[in-house]
């Protein structure tokens, strides 16, 4: 009979027959306090002072008001699925030596757990709780399973040690979740969870992967101080406000992958030695991250607000990203400081450099980089690259040091700024060596698909007013239009020429080497045909007609020089000619005396050395202009 409808005299004969540790069998049973209490106080052992109970089936059980299991060992499996508890209920200093359900169960206020003991699993699948849960449990030994739960308000995991799988897939918490000092033995499944306010999980241990894939944290989350030994996952999860990682020690990856930061001010300062992945994440506010990392991917990241990435370590990969205002990307050379002045260690993490590794299909016109590594940057498909900002050092690939053999020819490369896309082009080319391959899955691409890339980049610098150092940019895409093989020949032709000749008119060392040159075989040339044999000395004749003088002066055509090219080259006909030539090279007459070649020689003197002269400073101003 169900024990609420046994008259007194019936529940003493029941209660009589009963001893500690025996089975209850109570399913869809009202209870009031009174009458639990008279059923626990049969089953009390007089030597522990505690309540022994064995299997206990209290499923579909009704009870009314708040209702107190205090200092009850139920050794077997206990079940309250379907309870249903019209105030709270507490169980205090209670031990589960079995698996204990709850599922669905429906509790109108705070739910308790002080000081209880679960050594086997707990299960509060679908359970309704109209209060606050407080889970004070040191520990439970076997799998904890909260899938689904529902609490009205707080809900508190504090100092709780879960042997096993802990699942929290699909918890509902109104009010804030404490996880402080929680150890998760096995997996931490927080998949779909919904916290309304405040979750922190400060000091909580993570020995497994911490899995919040699609959880909605409605306001700031904090893991200072905890430790992710297998990574964390919040793949499409929902954070209203900020995420805290001080001190935090993370072994492994950290996904954001299609999260959405509502308004979400700070993410960090995080360290991760693996990848902290936000791609395809939408950031709604402005925020400021903090992350030293192995590898950061931001691959179709929308930034919907202003942001400053500001970073350590990292090989940042922004391909395909979305900026709608600005964002900064900065390295930064010191370590993180938390708001309490410490400086969180950074295992693993021994590369210094900040590394953007892909720009690619990013509209670039808000991106600004400071102190970061563009030695490895992919710019080509980049939008509005233009309008990229470059401040600080942002250093890039250069090309080969040393003197290379190209077939069979020395070759030396001048020093010069390069993109990465240009190396993989050259060192696919068979005959060239010391540069840069492709890894496997990077395009390469050709010279006139870089030569834009090149130009934009030089247009960004200058319009930051960094002439000089958009000249190397400038020399890049003159290199990639001569090596394109779509353009006419005679574009190509000329251009060969202008690099030849000055380096495309940046090259002051190799235009004046030119001036030298041609200046001394022009001094030559003078001295071997253009300077005459001897100087023709005027002859003048008078005619006395009547009263009047005619005077008439007269002189012999040069004389082509004579004898062995030895004999020619005098120090007399070298001052001669050296004079010929300076005087050429700023378009003055020498009034020297010339044969017929020589007065050719002088003209292309005129002509080629003044146009030497002119790249010579024109690769000067190029690199000191402002």
């Amino acid at each position: 009979m169900c024990l609420a409808h046994l008259d007194a005299a019936q529940r003493v004969a029941h209660h009589a027959a009963l001893s500690p540790g025996a089975d209850l069998d109570h399913r869809g049973t009202p209870f009031t306090q009174g009458l639990l209490d008279e059923l626990l106080a049969a089953l009390r052992d007089p030597t522990s002072g505690r309540h022994l109970v064995g299997r206990a089936a209290f499923d579909e059980a009704r009870f009314s008001g708040d209702v107190q299991f205090e200092r009850v060992d139920f050794t077997d499996e206990v079940s309250f699925g379907r309870a249903r508890f019209d105030g709270g209920v507490c169980f205090r200093a209670t031990r589960f030596g079995s698996d204990a359900r709850f599922g669905e169960m429906v509790v109108a206020e705070d739910t308790w757990f002080d000081g209880s003991d679960m050594h086997a699993g707990v299960w509060f699948r679908q359970a309704v709780l109209g209060g606050a849960l407080r889970f004070q449990v040191a520990e439970v030994g076997g799998r904890a399973v909260f899938d689904g739960l529902t609490a009205g308000g707080d809900a508190e995991f504090t100092g709780v040690e879960f042997r096993e799988v802990a699942g929290f897939t699909g918890v509902a918490v109104e009010g804030e979740a404490w996880f402080d000092g929680t150890v998760f033995h096995g997996e931490a499944r927080f998949a779909r969870a919904s916290i309304a306010q405040k979750a922190w999980f400060d000091g909580a241990v993570f020995r497994q992967a911490a899995d919040f894939a699609g959880a909605t944290l409605g306001q700031d989350v904090s893991f200072s101080d905890a430790r992710f030994e297998r990574g964390a996952g919040f793949r499409e999860a929902n954070i209203g406000g900020d995420a805290e990682f001080h001190r935090t020690g993370i072994e492994g990856d950290v996904v954001f992958r299609k999260a959405t930061f509502l308004r979400t001010a700070r993410l960090g300062p995080l360290v991760c030695a693996g990848l902290l992945d936000l791609s395809e994440a939408v950031f709604h506010s402005a925020v400021t991250i903090e992350a030293a990392a192995k590898d950061l991917r931001c691959r179709r990241t929308r930034w919907g607000s202003t942001a400053a990435l500001r970073l350590r370590h990292a090989a940042v990969d922004f391909g395909d990203a979305v900026l709608e205002f600005p964002v900064s990307v900065a390295g930064r050379s010191r370590p993180f400081v938390s708001d309490d002045g410490t400086q969180p260690d950074e295992p693993g993490l021994t590369d210094p450099r900040v590394r953007v590794t892909s720009l690619r299909g990013t509209d670039a016109a808000h991106l600004v980089l400071a102190d970061v590594d563009l030695t490895d940057c992919l710019f080509a498909e980049t939008v509005h690259l233009d309008q990229l900002r470059l401040e600080g050092r942002c250093p890039l690939p250069e090309v080969p040091a040393g003197i290379h053999r190209r077939r069979w020819l020395p070759v030396r490369w001048t020093r010069r700024r390069t993109l990465i896309e240009e190396h993989h082009w050259r060192a696919a080319r068979q005959h060239t060596h010391g540069w840069t391959p492709a890894p496997a899955d990077t395009d390469i691409r050709e010279p006139a698909a870089l030569a834009p890339v090149y130009r934009q980049l030089r247009k960004a610098l200058e319009d930051g007013k960094n002439e000089p150092g958009a000249a190397d940019f400038y020399y890049g895409e003159m290199e990639m239009r001569r090596h394109d093989r779509e353009s006419p020949w005679g574009e190509r032709a000329l251009l060969l020429l202008y690099w030849a000749a000055s380096g495309y008119g940046l090259r002051a060392t190799r235009a004046l080497g030119w001036l030298l040159l041609a200046m001394t075989a022009t001094v030559l040339a003078m001295m071997v045909w253009g300077v005459p044999k001897d100087d023709p000395a005027p002859r003048s004749t008078g005619q006395l007609t009547g009263t009047g003088f005619t005077l008439t002066t007269d002189k012999a055509d040069p004389v082509n020089p004579e004898g062995p090219y030895g004999r020619r080259l005098s120090d007399e006909r070298f001052e001669k000619s050296l004079r010929v030539v300076i005087n050429s090279v700023v378009f003055r007459s020498s009034g020297q005396d010339l044969t017929t070649a020589g007065t050719y020689i002088e003209m292309t003197s005129r002509i080629l050395e003044p146009a030497l002269i002119g790249l010579t400073l024109l690769a000067v101003r190029g690199r000191v202009k402002r």
